[in-house]
């Protein structure tokens, strides 16, 4: 167990974690809605310090992000919990974990040995994923000081529902911010997420980008019935256009049954598509369709020539038509990070 960074003691032994926007509050020998904090005597503790569920060398597009040096390899690795229950989830068998009963099951590895393992992978970087990894705040932490100070870059795969003042703790070592937004009423938020309160997390993404200059992705998995009503697509995209900046990524992922919502189908291809032209209709010039291996939409075009600059195709780069980060073709500039 590790003490974790924010929390406050309230009476009676009873604390008030500051990690993500739930702020539980914990009674004595309980834990929070993550499951993964435990109130031991008055302080607040991590169960999964350093705890790894699962970890490999992927490429930087399956996060995805397309705009942050395509090609680039990356040491990902999770651990358990989140701070959602998303009746969809693709990795529910980690975030909905019993974690007292499946920490055994998982390895310890020091911030020192993941680094050490990241360089020898020649990794581009490091990237806390397949949970949420605003849960495993303490460690990550650790871990980015010591991969900034030996050349590594650094990433979240996050839901964003992080507090304020852990992403100030966090914010000067992180580089990339790839946040689901899944959602853009609080009625398809609770629907989806068990919360409401996404007001919040639109309010991490713009700090992520202006105050600590990260890189930031979104993405938005469709699912049939319940987020893909046209008009909150159209407010999420005209939010982000104008939020964010017309160049922000955007993908349009494909529903896959899951969990509670095998019953559901995969979202139709149409309905993807039809959803990449409000993007676009909005002022986006980078939406993207994921989990549809070949479609022209996995694709980056130039969007001031039109030509065909990156060719993707399930996480492979089959095409590449660059320079630095320039179109090959008529030298317009590419927002993000392509050298």
């Amino acid at each position: 167990m590790h003490e974790a960074l924010l929390f406050d003691q309230l009476k009676n032994n009873i604390v008030r974690c500051r990690i993500c926007q739930r702020r539980c509050t914990i009674g004595p020998g309980n834990t929070g809605f993550c499951q993964t904090r435990s109130n031991i005597h008055g302080k607040l503790y991590s169960l999964i310090y350093g705890r790894v569920s699962s970890i490999r060398v992927s490429p930087i597009e399956i996060k995805p992000l397309f705009h942050y040096y395509p090609g680039s390899r990356w040491l990902s690795l999770g651990s358990l919990g989140c701070n959602f229950r998303c009746p969809g989830c693709q990795n529910w068998e980690l975030s909905h974990a019993n974690i007292e009963k499946e920490i055994p099951f998982t390895d310890y590895i020091p911030p020192e040995e993941l680094v050490r393992r990241a360089i020898s992978e020649n990794c581009k970087g490091i990237s806390w994923t397949y949970n949420e990894p605003t849960l495993w705040l303490e460690y990550t932490l650790d871990a980015a000081i010591i991969a900034k100070e030996r050349g590594l870059l650094t990433n979240y795969v996050t839901n964003g529902y992080i507090t304020e003042e852990a992403m100030e703790l966090l914010g000067p070592h992180l580089d990339a911010y790839r946040i689901d937004l899944k959602a853009f009423t609080p009625e398809t938020y609770e629907k989806i997420a068990n919360t409401s309160h996404y007001r919040g997390i639109l309010d991490i993404v713009k700090q992520a980008k202006y105050k600590w200059g990260m890189h930031v992705e979104l993405v938005t998995n469709l699912t049939p019935g319940y987020n893909d009503n046209e008009v909150e697509l159209h407010e999420m995209a005209r939010w982000i256009a104008r939020e964010m900046g017309s160049d922000t990524p955007w993908h349009l992922t494909r529903f896959v049954p899951h969990l509670d919502l095998s019953h559901l189908d995969y979202t139709p291809i149409g309905k993807l598509e039809q959803a990449r032209q409000i993007g676009i209709d909005e002022g986006l010039r980078f939406v993207y369709l994921g989990n549809v291996p070949g479609h022209p939409a996995e694709n980056t075009f130039c969007p001031q020539c039109g030509t065909l600059l990156i060719e993707r195709r399930n996480y492979q780069i089959l095409q590449y038509n660059l320079k630095g980060s320039k179109c090959a073709f008529c030298g317009k500039a590419i927002a993000g990070y392509f050298e």
